[in-house]
């Protein structure tokens, strides 16, 4: 991909509650609050940080994955203006990539400032899927792969199978107890994290050996082969909002560069969904994107400072550590074993929780993400804060839609920086 024509910024992050089992108060025969809900709290939380002056936004992107079948509800762009007056009229887009909506929302977003057609883009994602039964929802999910093609011969609990049958390739290939550990530890490291984070949804988990729940053994008669259902993001309602700006929007704003992060490098990759994956211990499309971005940057693996990946199962994130080039291929298991994604570790991934610990709203994700990158690298994480070193000063994402289908990249840095 090219260089940015001009400096890009991200500010303003937001992220509601995520909901769901887990929360203490969430009760699934009780009613929940709808995806407008959370279209306008997290939008209205972003808005707040700017001196609530919505007047200033000049464009809305929202990402979403499945509303028209979770929620009924489609045209999800005309819920922008209801989160403030001043937005009535404004230029409004949804964007749509499976699980990795929020990243290509993101992305969009910074499209629109590099072309001068906007300074300001209120940026949100979102998803309710507390809406139907698990078995439908899975259903739902299925979309994000060749449904016409795969759906039909298809495990009932799709996605979790396909990535079953990737954790039994890794099985096969590294060795059963080695992989199978680490993914515990996997599992360990996200609720930890969530406990530090009031608006995880495994904040309330207080389970005493987690790595022993994340070593039960997987039970094939009533869920997949090789997955347990503590290796899997639970279902989620939530939404993610942050301002992508100009230099000159941040202006506009009033906002310093001490209060904004810079998009310093950007790798979007997709791959045919019609094809199976070329290798199942591979995530070769997530690895493409990582590239581009990391070529963009100018930056190496060893100085990412903070991590975000994409982790919808455990099997998922040792696999995207190793399509980062964070670890060689083969060695992420070791590498979570010891410690080093752990807060205090080399390079602390999924700080607030990630997918299994904080949630995953699937279309909210990607944009979840770059907000808890934007208050690591402005110091604004709270419980959840890492303590950054100056020779690895970037944030990272990975944000990846259906079996490594659709992949959206970015590489941060502090603005001050």
């Amino acid at each position: 991909m090219n260089k940015l024509n001009k400096s890009v910024y991200l500010t303003a992050g937001f992220n509601t509650v995520f909901l769901g089992t887990g929360r203490k108060e969430f009760h699934p025969k009780k009613s929940r609050p709808g995806i407008d809900h959370y279209i306008v709290e997290a939008g209205k939380g972003t808005i707040a940080q700017i001196q609530n002056q919505a007047h200033l936004i000049d464009e809305g992107v929202i990402s979403n994955f499945m509303a028209a079948r979770f929620n009924r509800q489609g045209n999800l762009a005309a819920f922008i203006p209801a989160i403030d007056p001043a937005l009535l009229y404004k230029p409004c887009s949804r964007v749509e990539g499976a699980c990795g909506s929020g990243g290509l929302g993101v992305y969009t977003a910074i499209k629109s400032v590099l072309s001068g057609i906007s300074d300001v883009v209120l940026t949100i994602g979102v998803e309710v899927q507390n809406s139907v039964k698990a078995v439908y929802g899975a259903d739902f999910l299925a979309g994000a792969g060749y449904y016409e093609g795969e759906r039909k011969e298809g495990h009932a609990h799709f996605f979790p199978d396909k990535f079953s049958k990737r954790a039994a390739a890794c099985f096969q290939k590294y060795g059963h107890d080695k992989i199978r550990s680490a993914m515990a530890r996997w599992y360990e490291q996200a609720i930890k994290n969530a406990r530090q984070n009031p608006k995880a949804q495994e904040y309330h988990n207080t389970t005493p050996d987690l790595y022993a729940v994340g070593m039960t053994p997987p039970n094939p008669r009533s869920f997949v082969d090789h997955l347990n259902v503590f290796d899997c993001s639970k279902v989620s309602d939530g939404a993610a909002s942050i301002i992508v700006a100009s230099e000159d929007g941040l202006k506009r704003l009033n906002i310093s560069r001490k209060e904004a992060i810079e998009v310093v490098g950007i790798g979007i990759a997709v791959d045919d969904i019609k094809q199976s994956p070329p290798d199942l211990t591979q995530l070769t499309t997530t690895r493409k994107a990582a590239q581009k971005s990391y070529e963009m940057a100018v930056a190496k693996p060893e100085e990412i400072g903070v991590l975000e990946i994409h982790d919808c199962f455990t099997i998922t994130a040792l696999l995207a550590l190793e399509a980062a080039c964070i670890v060689k291929e083969g060695e992420a298991a070791d590498f979570v074993e010891k410690g080093e994604t752990a807060l205090g570790g080399e390079i602390p991934t999924n700080a607030t929780g990630g997918l299994i610990g904080f949630g995953h709203p699937t279309g909210g994700t990607g944009v979840r993400q770059a907000v808890d990158l934007w208050q690591q690298l402005t110091g604004k994480a709270g419980d959840c804060q890492v303590t950054l070193k100056s020779q690895k000063p970037y944030g990272m994402m990975i944000n990846m839609g259906g079996n490594d289908k659709t992949v959206a990249t970015f590489i941060f840095k502090s603005a001050t920086a």
